[in-house]
């Protein structure tokens, strides 16, 4: 851990003390070039162990002891100044080291931790779930773990195709926790309530207990039935794309807005579901805002609804990832906030 062989910082160490060196030479004792050699140990810190690091210290120390009899300024005050700035950087360099590459396998725990939590907390998404074909994308914006406060799941119940795709307000570990308040309540009340409204209040309930009067959760729930209908309750997310299968796009705005998951003491009645055809051969792509988001270099927002093309066709685990690569593409640097695409498609009908 910690070791970048083949980086240029691998290299610098040793041509710093070589140039160093050459200009000694050239330029003479009187000039006093020799403490520069403390540039090699400070560098060999950046890219190697405590063991690199002081390997990289004696020989500087070697190399300075050589010099110093060459420019004649051993047991002086320059030739003993020289000394000891080569050993109190290499001293230091070895002490930093040690610190990064105590804080490299601390990382890697957390990495690590939070992908076990990522296995648990959102599941490996099946392909099939009932007659529905499914597929996800999740990219983290976090540096130091691959999960935060995207929140997905499909679950398969007698009413139907269930769904949820939600994004915690905040970061860190308090929107983890939140997220994992949000997909438990639903899990239970997917399969126990007649509609989406009442797996909305049983969500609500469980976040009373859980976010403070300050926080909320944006969420879209969805049914799709046995009929073909697919029904909506949107509480503050943004919308869901319909790709009809003759490529025609829709964004499924909610005839009324309605407060985020948490939110609803603010208003005085429930928001109301909605319904369209979903016929086979439609695609849904659900999402989080850090889609719509991401921004381009000149600060312009990814234009998801114009990109609906690299949904429609292929086959839904390969069309996410067109659009995941065309996303990064975009904006041509780490997303600024979480980012979750789920799709869920129908089979067309076979045809003579």
């Amino acid at each position: 851990m910690g070791r970048r062989h083949g980086s240029p910082l691998t290299i610098l160490p040793f041509a710093m003390m070589a140039l160093v060196a050459a200009v000694d030479l050239s330029a003479g004792p009187g000039v006093g070039y020799l403490p520069l050699l403390s540039l090699g140990p400070a560098f060999a810190s950046l890219a190697g162990g405590v063991r690199r690091t002081a390997w990289v210290g004696l020989f500087a120390i070697a190399l300075c002891a050589g010099l110093a009899r060459h420019d004649e300024i051993i047991g002086t005050r320059a030739g003993d100044a020289t000394f000891i700035s080569v050993v109190g950087v290499t001293a230091a360099g070895m002490l930093a080291a040690a610190y990064r590459e105590r804080n490299e396998r601390e990382l890697a725990d957390v990495r690590t931790i939070a992908e076990v939590a990522q296995r648990v907390l959102l599941r490996p998404m099946p392909r099939r779930v009932g007659p529905v074909r499914a597929a996800v994308r999740y990219l983290s914006a976090s540096a130091r773990a691959r999960i935060g406060g995207d929140l997905y799941e499909v679950v398969m119940t007698a009413q139907g195709v269930r769904v949820i795709v939600g994004d915690v307000q905040g970061k860190g570990l308090d929107a983890v926790e939140t997220a994992a308040v949000v997909l438990g309540a639903f899990r239970e009340a997917a399969y126990d309530e007649p509609g989406l409204p009442d797996v909305a209040d049983r969500i609500e309930r469980a976040l009373a207990r859980q976010l403070t009067s300050e926080q909320f959760v944006t969420g879209v729930l969805a049914e799709l039935d046995p009929a073909g209908r697919l029904t909506l309750l949107n509480r503050g997310h943004p919308p869901p794309l319909l790709i009809r299968s003759g490529c025609a796009v829709r964004a499924l705005d909610p005839p009324e807005p309605a407060p985020p998951l948490g939110l609803s003491g603010l208003v005085e009645a429930p928001a109301a579901p909605f319904s369209v055809g979903f016929a086979p051969g439609d695609r849904v792509l659900f999402y989080t805002d850090g889609v719509v988001e991401a921004r381009n270099d000149r600060g312009v927002f990814y234009p998801l609804a114009e990109r609906a093309d690299l949904l429609v066709g292929a086959d839904p685990e390969t069309a996410l990832d067109a659009l995941q690569a065309d996303l990064l593409r975009y904006a041509g640097k780490p997303l600024d906030d979480d980012a979750a695409m789920l799709m869920l498609t129908t089979e067309p009908p076979l045809t003579a």
